[in-house]
C-alpha cells in the first residue's frame, strides 16, 4: 500500500508522564501522530466540538524514532519529530511509603 498524503504534517516524539502520576508507564514507545488540517467546529445543537479530519484519530505506536522515521518516509508522509528531553529523576531515600513502614522508629504523629 502506497500512500501519498499531501498537506499532512505527522508530529513524532516520546511522550512525557502525566502530571496525574509519577509512575513513567506508556513513556517509553515513540508515537507518531498526525497533526489536524481542519479548524474545529461546534456542533450548534448538541455543543460538541468535531472536525471531518479523522486522521488525527490515528495515533502509531514504534519502539524506536527510527522505525517511526523510516515509516513515515516508506508511506510519504511529511513528519517533524519532537527529540526527548532527559529528566532527572528524584528518587528520596525515605519516601511515602515509609509512612506505612512496619518498622517505624517514631510514632505515628496523624
Amino acid at each position: 500500500m502506497d500512500w501519498n498524503i499531501t498537506g499532512m504534517v505527522a508530529r513524532i516524539y516520546k511522550p512525557s508522564k502525566t502530571s496525574m502520576s509519577s509512575g513513567r508507564a506508556r513513556t517509553k514507545e515513540w508515537i507518531l501522530e498526525f497533526c489536524s488540517s481542519e479548524h474545529k467546529v461546534v456542533d450548534p445543537l448538541m455543543g460538541w466540538t468535531g472536525s471531518g479530519d479523522t486522521q488525527t484519530q490515528v495515533k502509531l505506536e514504534f519502539e524506536t524514532k527510527d522505525d517511526a522515521v523510516s515509516y513515515a518516509r516508506k508511506h510519504g508522509i511529511v513528519y517533524e519529530v519532537t527529540e526527548e528531553v532527559s529528566r532527572n529523576f528524584n528518587i528520596r531515600p525515605k519516601g511515602y511509603s515509609d509512612n506505612f513502614s512496619y518498622n517505624r522508629r517514631t510514632n505515628w504523629t496523624h
